[in-house]
C-alpha cells in the first residue's frame, strides 16, 4: 500500500485528492495480475531466466520469486535508481538512469545480454516488462553519445512518447524486437505492465521482444519534422529495419493499464460522494493545455451544487522553453491554478503512477483555487514560471508537491479536477 506524506490538513479538497492519488496507485500494483498470468502459464523448459525490466522491474520480479521461488534460474533486475528498495532474492539487481540512459544503463544491458546468450531451444525467456525500460535497457548502435543526445533532444521537443521510440527502436540493438533475436533460439515470454496509451506491445518500453510495426521512413520523417540533427552513423542506421515478426515467442502478455488506474481513481471519488465522470484515458497532448482544459471544466461547474470528479489518464508531453525544473504532472498542475484561481471549491491534481515527474523527486503536483493567490503573494508570476518550465519550484513553495517516492508500478499518469459541494 503506497503512502503519501499530508504535510497538514489544509482542506478537505487537499485530503481528498491525497487519498484518490494513494488508492488509485495502490489498486495498480502489479503483483496479483503476474502471478495470476504465471499461475496459468506453463513453461516446458530445461531452464527458464527471469528478466525483470523497467519502474516496476522490483515488484514484478517478487511476485514471481514469490510464486515460484527457486524453480527459476537466477535472474536479473533492472530498475531506475531508487527502485530496487524491496530487491527480490535470486536476482542481480542494477539500478539506471531514467529519463535518459546513463553508463549504468548501458552496463545492465550489456549483462542482460550476456546473461541470455549460449542459450538452446530447450531454453526460455522470461521478460518482466514494465514503462521506463526504453531508458534503463539501452544498447545503441551509434556512439553512445550521440544516442543521448538525440534522445535529449526528442524528449525536450514536444515529440510523443510514440515518436520518441520510433526513433530510439531504429537506433537500438535490443528494442524493436531485436532483443528477441538476441536470445534465439531460446524462446521468449514476455509479461508486460503497460504505461503506454492502447496498450500496444511494441510501443511499452520500446517494444524488445515485440515485431516492429513502425519503419525507417517513419524514423526519418520525425527527426525531419523535429529539426534533430544526425550524423551518418545515426542515419544509417536509422535506414535500418527492425525485425517485422518474432519466430520464438512463446506469447505476449499485457497486464495492467492506465485504463485500470482511471477505474480505481474513480471508484476512489465514488467512496468519498464524488460524482464522477472519467473524460478519458487516451489523453495525449500538451500538459499546459491538458491543465486549461480542466481549469474550464471548473468554472463551468464550480456553482452547480454537487461534489464533482473528472478524470483523465494518459501521458501529455511538455515542450521545454526553459531551464527551470519540473515534470509533466506538476505543469498540469500549475497551469490549472489561474484558471481556477478564486474558485474555492476546487482542486486540480495530477499524478504519475511510478512515484517521479520528469527529474524530480516529486510524483505530481496539486493546485486549488488558493494557489496562484499564493504564488502572486511571494513575486511568484505563475505564466513566466510555466514558460521556464519551472513548475516544481514554484509549486514547493505552495506546498503544492506530491510526493511518494518510488511505487513499485508503473500504468502512466491520471489528472483528476475536484469539485466539492
Amino acid at each position: 500500500m503506497i503512502k503519501i506524506n499530508r504535510e497538514d490538513n489544509r482542506s478537505l479538497l487537499y485530503n481528498d485528492a491525497l487519498s484518490i492519488a494513494e488508492y488509485a496507485i495502490s489498486e495498480s500494483m502489479p503483483d496479483k495480475a503476474v502471478q495470476k498470468i504465471m499461475s496459468g502459464l506453463c513453461l516446458r523448459s530445461r531452464r527458464v531466466i527471469p528478466i525483470a525490466i523497467g519502474k516496476a522491474a522490483c515488484s514484478m520480479a517478487n511476485a514471481v520469486s514469490a510464486l515460484f521461488g527457486c524453480a527459476f534460474e537466477r535472474g536479473i533486475v533492472v530498475t531506475k535508481y531508487g527502485g530496487a528498495k524491496d530487491a527480490p532474492d535470486g536476482f542481480d539487481i542494477f539500478e539506471a538512469g531514467h529519463p535518459l540512459p546513463d553508463g549504468r544503463s548501458f552496463y545492465a544491458s550489456e549483462a542482460v545480454i550476456s546473461r541470455v546468450s549460449s542459450l538452446t531451444p530447450d531454453d526460455t525467456v522470461l521478460l518482466l516488462l514494465s514503462g521506463g525500460g526504453s531508458a534503463l535497457f539501452e544498447k545503441p548502435l551509434i556512439s553512445e553519445d550521440e544516442f543521448l543526445n538525440i534522445t535529449d533532444a526528442l524528449l525536450k521537443s514536444g515529440a510523443c512518447i510514440n515518436e520518441i521510440n520510433t526513433v530510439r527502436k531504429h537506433l537500438s540493438a535490443v528494442k524493436g524486437g531485436r532483443f528477441a533475436e538476441l536470445c534465439s533460439p531460446a524462446k521468449v515470454v514476455t509479461i508486460a505492465l503497460s504505461d503506454v496509451i492502447g496498450d500496444d506491445p511494441g510501443v511499452i518500453a520500446s517494444g524488445p521482444t515485440y515485431p516492429d510495426s513502425t519503419t525507417s521512413n517513419e524514423a526519418l520523417r520525425i527527426v525531419k519534422k523535429y529539426g534533430v540533427k544526425l550524423s551518418e552513423n545515426a542515419l544509417g542506421a536509422l535506414k535500418t529495419e527492425t525485425p517485422k515478426s518474432i519466430g520464438n515467442s512463446d506469447g505476449f502478455f499485457v497486464i495492467g493499464s492506465v485504463r485500470q488506474l482511471c477505474e480505481a481513481a474513480a471508484k476512489k471519488c465514488v467512496m468519498l460522494g464524488y460524482e464522477t465522470t472519467v473524460l478519458t484515458s487516451s489523453l495525449c497532448c500538451n500538459a499546459r493545455n491538458a491543465g486549461s482544459m480542466l481549469a474550464s471544466i471548473a468554472r463551468e461547474h464550480a456553482g452547480d451544487g454537487k461534489s464533482l470528479a473528472f478524470i483523465m489518464g494518459g501521458e501529455t508531453v511538455v515542450k521545454v522553453t526553459g531551464n527551470g525544473l519540473g515534470g509533466r504532472n506538476q505543469e498540469i498542475a500549475l497551469s490549472a491554478a489561474s484558471g481556477i484561481s478564486g474558485i474555492k471549491n476546487a482542486a486540480v491534481f495530477s499524478v504519475g503512477s511510478d512515484g517521479t515527474d520528469g527529474p524530480t523527486d516529486a510524483a505530481g503536483g496539486y493546485a486549488d483555487g488558493f494557489t496562484s493567490e499564493k504564488l502572486e503573494s511571494i513575486g511568484i508570476n505563475t505564466e513566466a514560471v510555466l514558460n521556464n518550465n519551472d513548475s516544481y519550484n514554484a509549486l514547493k513553495k505552495v506546498g503544492g508537491l506530491i510526493i511518494t517516492g518510488p511505487t513499485g508500478t508503473n500504468v502512466n499518469d491520471i489528472s483528476v479536477l475536484l469539485i466539492r459541494s
